[in-house]
């Protein structure tokens, strides 16, 4: 009687003469379909194309198997999956505070924070923290952050509508263009800037060997 003890049970697909079953329902290596086969004349095939049989549905009845080359498919998978970690995108919430009162310059520098995180990709918190009898006055919070979002409205949106938070209040923005798009943008824009740095030098150089026109 067989019993599992314990350990990881592994994910990969049975292949070539791991595989136990009498017969399978054959996938060429194009894609094609050749049907149902004994076991046998699958792995007949196997050999004849000089590639492996893989099982590639196990739940299905019978098992469908595809002929292929199971290292090189090993390969391009780990490649793919490696890549679309490289590109993921984490969702970031940055977080800006400010007061009611707040000085002009003040807000400029922050707002231009507000813009810099929208343009990455990234959602931002705006918190409005009021002291004192600024708490009777809610409604200079509220004027602020609608003058926030106006401002920065090419780039987000309110996603989350102020809100009193005990002495604070709150609003989200959120940004239109994705983060995959914003990180996109941020590679093609670095690539474009060492190029230049790298091409500036020598179409100076070039330049200077050029003979002047009489």
């Amino acid at each position: 009687m067989w019993c599992y003890r314990g350990g990881s049970i592994s994910a990969e697909p049975r292949i070539n003469d791991r595989i136990r079953v009498p017969e399978v329902r054959l996938v060429g290596p194009s894609g094609e379909q050749v049907g149902i086969v004994p076991l046998a004349k699958a792995l007949e095939l196997a050999q004849e194309y000089d590639l492996d049989l893989v099982e590639v549905a196990a739940n299905a009845r019978p098992p469908v198997c595809k002929l292929m080359d199971y290292g090189k498919f090993k390969y391009e998978s780990a490649m793919k999956a490696r890549e679309a970690r490289k590109n993921q995108a984490h969702t970031v919430i940055k977080e800006m505070k400010l007061r009611p009162k707040i000085d002009p310059h003040d807000y400029d520098t922050k707002k231009g924070h507000v813009v810099r995180f929208l343009k990455q990709g990234d959602k931002v918190k705006i918190t409005i923290m009021f002291r004192g009898r600024e708490q009777s006055r809610p409604e200079l919070g509220y004027r602020l952050l609608q003058r926030l979002a106006e401002d920065v409205q090419d780039l987000g949106f309110v996603e989350s509508n102020p809100k009193q938070d005990g002495r604070n209040m709150i609003m989200v923005l959120g940004p239109h263009k994705k983060k995959t798009e914003a990180m996109a943008e941020a590679r093609e824009a670095q690539a474009a800037r060492k190029a230049a740095r790298e091409g500036g030098p020598a179409d100076a150089a070039d330049a200077a060997e050029e003979p002047a026109e009489a």
